[in-house]
């Protein structure tokens, strides 16, 4: 590899480095150590330690070439290479290109200026065809050399960065370099001769977290399959978990949780991913998550600067960020203010002529906000002007969908202005909310709980005035204080959808919900079945949905979800959540408050897995081992938490606390997010804390908050008698103390308002790897437990075969941009079905596990196997397949193996194949082995398509068959052993072709000459026999040719070749020799030697063993 010229002051500075070559300009070097047998003594084990601790040019390669001047002491490192190979080509392009050239020179000067320019432009040209970037730092140039060659790894591997790091070996530190690369996180050491090389995939990592010890203050713990691994002492120990993080989330997307990746187009590609691309792509997504704003937003700029706050009379400061549709500020000292700008509401950005370096920006209502000191303002006033100026033009002739108030006007002018959004949606669609029409106020009738609803509203109106009202609101500590408060009823359904950010997926989607409803009306499938189903299960004593227009529009909301988002469909409990936000926000509101929710703010909790949930059940558990330790103590098993509080995530509380109470936890969940919903479930246990420490069992400690539950009151909720869940509570008499819901939540913020949302985003991603792993480890453990019922494997050898199939799909995913293993692995399906391989896959596991894979048609043998084992034609196998072709062939009997033979060289199966490349020989390209693979051979009809058509019942079909599931079952526990009798016949080219394999496996036999005698033998016999029967059935025919052929051929390939020749020279017949599987069992029972290599005991463990470590170097090599 060419290097950046650098000068070295002593060429053979302490004895470290040997001369092998030398002219007037150039010295080649090579370190002491290397190519010396037994490692150069003391000092080529010294000099090995130093190249992996230090961070040097000598650390890199042990090969090196310096450029010299004469009458000079100072030399220039040009170049260095992994091997004497690299090393030597190099410098012979020296020689050749340079030295001649050298010679024209006058100074000495320019000779090394020249050297330098013609380096440098190597390097550079080098650069446009490599990984490594021509501005990245020499540095990482010289890490990318010692990565590829430390570990081997395939060239499009890609490594984003490297750290020098100590790994803990027991209780010894080994000090080395950790480089993380798009699919592995590496780490290698060499000190005193003893070298550690540690490779481990990111999907194979079930455990990353920090930790800290006695010994070692902070720590990165890493378990994968079972071993942990320790690495410390890191520079920027917090930045290095950060990006590992990310790596193993995005490995975890990427093969795991196929759903998500396929909607993030920024990942799509593993080659280019870059450290600093990862660090963007974080920020981006905290931004979006912190200003709930459309996923297909991204961070473009980030400014420091302050913001002025009109009613508080002061500056905060913060920082200004800017998307491509919408303006943020979030304050850093402590003052809880934030504010939202889409650029839609933008009217005109100016700046100020003084020194405050100020930013105006002028919005509909006659607000306007300003921005001081902020840097290059100038240029950011321009670039928003464009930015405006495209808004503007976006929205030219659709409907405003939003109205930002005065922030000066009087409060009363507000109630005249609510978030309205005017643009009809359908006629069967509601505009109004189910509160409005079933439970209107009565204004002359005001009792005291409407007089506190008032002060309410009175309440937020002062708000309003002060903090402006709308999307570009103020968002201050009050708003907190307030919304703790509990909303107004008027108010809940426009500021839910203001702080959930629902209000800004409505304005950029003007009557994409009445063309929604519209399309998925009259639409039949498993989600329109289900929802059917729970309509009336839905807040069925509340009168709303006692009636026709309440139960109408929530199957058209969830309907039309439905039919947005077809990978959630639907889910139990999106029911629940929907009912509540009809009953205060208008139908079209509530449809884009469900998206906010299932797609934003509670990712993946509304799909088959809900891993999200049990994601943030997790996390839950987690903050009850900080907060509540002695909860934990008394707890003898955790996982009651994560039972009991299932449905508090997934309904939001909804499901277990009366109506009334259950909204204000709404209103804190779409202000504060996830961390509302964490904090109110401490704050509940908190709060029954000595009760759960006296319960003896999970079944009194249930019973214990369900009565808390049932005590939970809201005083103040002005919602008429008949409608409160709690009223018939209230009324009667208890011995438990009411608990108001108000104060249960404003105790939650008290105590555990400290929990932060870098945390919880912290723990969300180390949680997930947990559950993702435990949900992949039952899916293994329901696969082994079905396929071990029909293979005499044993369950480990089961179990580490399944690791390896798993691990080939993997692989092939690894490098590739449109990978078809990515597209079959679907978790929605049976345990089964959910990892398949295609034919190329498989061919890699053949050459690696198959006992007959040495033979010179291995690859033909690899694609009439899977031809075979893909009995639905869909060019997929599953493991149960897989497996049972294995264990064939290393446990079948005689008869099993070859009746495996014997079916892979008749139809469907065997299929001719012709190479196109006829250099390579019997081998087949990935396009040949594709196309052959999906070859349609014409069988004998034995009624069986239909059989195959149903064999896979989701399969092209937009919801799963039970029916077909439960048919498809009862035909395999009738289905009987296969009958030998029913096999079809073998024809004379499928017979010939079987003789050659049969040549083809006892190559370099123990026995090979007897066995090549005996299937000589076999064949000649079977010749015979046929021909006598033909003779029998038509004594006109003769089959003298047929019979002098078996007579004479030996036991060469050659003579099995020959009679591929003559016969089609031979008059079509209409009765052409074959054979039965009966009659090729009987001739080769009567050969020993035949016998002996069939049923001689193969080593499967050992097998599995060997291909595990050669997996990935497999891969490499191809």
């Amino acid at each position: 590899m060419w290097l950046k010229p650098e000068e070295v002051l002593l060429k053979n500075a302490l004895k470290l480095w040997l001369m092998e070559r030398s002219n007037e300009y150039f010295v080649l070097q090579r370190r002491r150590g290397y190519g010396e047998e037994g490692g150069g003594g003391l000092t080529g084990l010294l000099v090995g330690t130093l190249d992996s601790v230090l961070d040097s040019t000598a650390k890199v390669a042990p090969f090196r070439i310096l450029h010299q001047t004469p009458d000079s002491q100072v030399y220039l490192s040009i170049a260095c290479g992994a091997n004497r190979e690299e090393i030597t080509k190099h410098w012979d392009w020296l020689e050749q290109n340079i030295m001649k050239t050298l010679s024209v020179f006058d100074s000495n000067e320019d000779i090394t200026n020249f050297v330098q320019g013609k380096i440098r432009g190597l390097i550079a040209e080098e650069g446009k065809q490599s990984f490594a970037k021509e501005d990245d730092p020499e540095k990482f140039r010289e890490a990318l050399l010692k990565f590829e060659k430390s570990f081997g790894l395939p060239e499009q591997e890609k490594l984003v960065t490297y750290y020098s790091c100590s790994y803990w070996r027991g209780r010894v530190p080994c000090q080395g370099w950790l480089y993380l690369s798009t699919n592995f996180l590496s780490f290698y050491s060499f000190l005193l001769g003893s070298e550690i090389k540690l490779i481990i995939s990111w999907d194979a990592i079930s455990k990353l977290e920090k930790t800290s010890s006695v010994i070692v203050a902070e720590s990165i713990h890493v378990c994968s399959q079972g071993e942990n691994h320790y690495f410390s002492m890191f520079l920027h120990i917090n930045e290095t978990y950060l990006l590992m993080e990310q790596l193993t989330n995005y490995a975890i997307k990427r093969l795991f949780d196929k759903e998500t990746f396929d909607n993030d187009p920024v990942l799509d590609d593993p080659l280019q991913i870059t450290k600093r691309g990862l660090e963007y792509r974080a920020h981006s997504e905290q931004f979006k998550a912190f200003f709930r704003l459309p996923k297909e937003e991204t961070l473009k700029e980030v400014h420091e600067c302050f913001l002025w706050v009109p009613f508080s009379h002061f500056s905060t400061h913060g920082k200004m960020c800017i998307s491509e549709n919408y303006i943020c500020f979030a304050s850093q000292d402590g003052n809880l203010c934030s504010v939202i700008i889409p650029l839609r509401e933008v009217l005109a950005v100016d700046k100020t002529d003084d020194s405050s370096r100020s930013v105006i920006i002028s919005i509909k209502g006659k607000t306007a906000f300003r921005f001081n000191e902020v840097k290059d303002f100038e240029q950011l006033v321009a670039k928003l002007r464009l930015k405006c100026r495209a808004a503007s033009t976006q929205d030219d002739g659709s409907t405003e969908v939003a109205i930002s108030s005065d922030s000066t006007g009087l409060s009363e002018n507000f109630e005249e202005q609510p978030l309205t959004f005017p643009k009809e949606c359908s006629k069967t669609v509601n505009t109004e909310a189910l509160m409005t029409v079933f439970h209107p106020q009565n204004l002359e009738n005001l009792d005291s709980k409407m007089l506190k609803e008032k002060m309410k509203e009175q309440s937020w109106n002062i708000l309003f005035s002060e903090c402006g009202r709308g999307v570009s609101m103020f968002r201050t500590k009050k708003t907190r204080d307030l919304v703790v408060r509990g909303i107004p009823e008027t108010l809940r359904g426009e500021l839910w959808m203001l702080f959930s950010g629902a209000v800004n997926d409505m304005a950029a989607n003007p009557g994409y919900y009445a063309e929604v409803v519209e399309q998925s009306l009259g639409t039949s499938n498993l989600a329109t079945e289900e929802i059917e189903r729970d309509l009336r299960r839905s807040l069925p004593e509340h009168p709303a949905f006692q009636s026709d227009t309440g139960i109408s529009a929530l199957r058209r909301v969830l309907t039309a979800y439905a039919y947005r988002n077809p990978k959630i469909g639907y889910c139990q409990a999106m029911n629940i959540l929907t009912s509540v936000l009809l009953l205060y926000a208008k139908e079209e509101e509530a449809f884009w408050l469900l998206v906010a929710v299932c797609e934003r703010m509670l990712p993946d909790y509304f799909n088959r897995r809900i891993i999200g949930a049990l994601v943030d059940q997790a996390v839950f558990e987690e903050l009850i081992r900080d907060h509540l330790p002695q909860l934990t103590d008394h707890m003898t098993d955790m996982t009651f938490f994560s039972s009991v509080s299932l449905s508090w995530f997934l309904t939001l509380f909804i499901s277990v606390l009366p109506i009334e109470s259950a909204v204000n936890v709404v209103d804190c969940f779409f202000y504060d997010g996830i961390k509302a919903i964490l904090q109110l479930g401490l704050a509940i246990l908190d709060y029954n804390l000595d009760k759960l420490l006296t319960c003896k069992d999970d079944a009194e400690a249930v019973t214990a908050l369900n009565r808390f539950f049932d005590n939970v009151i809201n005083k103040d909720s002005p919602l008429p008698s008949n409608v409160q869940q709690g009223s018939n509570i209230n009324d009667g008499k208890s011995n438990h103390a009411k608990v108001d819901i108000t104060d249960l939540i404003r105790e939650s913020n008290e105590k555990y308002g400290s929990i932060r949302y870098e945390d919880i985003h912290s723990m969300r991603c180390r949680n997930r790897l947990y559950v993702i792993q435990t949900l992949e480890e039952t899916t293994k453990q329901n696969v082994l437990r079905v396929v071990s019922q029909d293979v005499k494997m044993s369950l480990q050898e089961l179990d580490e075969l399944y690791v390896i199939f798993k691990k080939e799909l993997f692989i092939s995913c690894y490098w590739y941009l449109s990978c078809p293993g990515l597209k079959h692995h679907d978790p929605s399906l049976s345990y089964l079905e959910q990892y398949q391989i295609d034919c190329q896959q498989f061919r890699v596991l053949f050459h690696l596990l198959c006992p007959w894979a040495h033979s010179a048609n291995r690859d033909s043998l690899a694609l009439w196997t899977f031809r075979l084992l893909d009995e639905n034609s869909d060019c997929l196998i599953n493991f149960k397949e897989f497996s049972s072709a294995i264990d064939i062939m290393y446990n079948g009997s005689f008869t099993e193996k070859l009746k495996l033979l014997f079916k892979l060289h008749i139809p469907p199966a065997y299929t001719e194949v012709i190479s196109k490349t006829s250099s390579k020989g019997d081998e087949l390209s990935t396009e040949e082995l594709l196309y052959f693979s999906q070859l349609q051979v014409s069988k004998p009809a034995d009624g069986k398509e239909t059989e195959l058509g149903r064999k896979s019942p989701e399969k092209g079909k937009g919801k799963i068959d039970i029916q077909a599931y439960l048919s498809q079952w009862q035909d395999e526990l009738l289905k009987k052993e296969e009958n030998i009798k029913d096999l079809p016949r073998m024809n004379q080219s499928q017979f010939i072709q079987f003789s050659k394999t049969l040549y083809n496996l006892f190559h370099e036999d123990p026995e090979e000459e007897a066995l090549y005698q005996a299937i000589a033998i076999v064949t000649n016999l079977l010749l015979r026999m046929e021909e006598v029967g033909r003779k029998l059935h038509s004594p006109a025919s003769s089959a003298k040719g047929l019979s002098s052929v078996a007579c004479d051929s030996g036991p060469s390939e050659g003579n099995t070749e020959s009679s591929v020749k003559k016969d089609p020279s031979s008059p079509r017949e209409e009765h052409q020799w074959s054979f039965a599987f009966e009659q090729i069992l009987a001739s080769l029972l009567n050969e020993p030697a035949l016998v002996r290599f069939f049923e001689r005991p193969l080593d499967l463990k050992a097998k599995l063993e060997k291909a595990k470590s050669s997996q990935l170097r497999s891969r490499t090599k191809m």
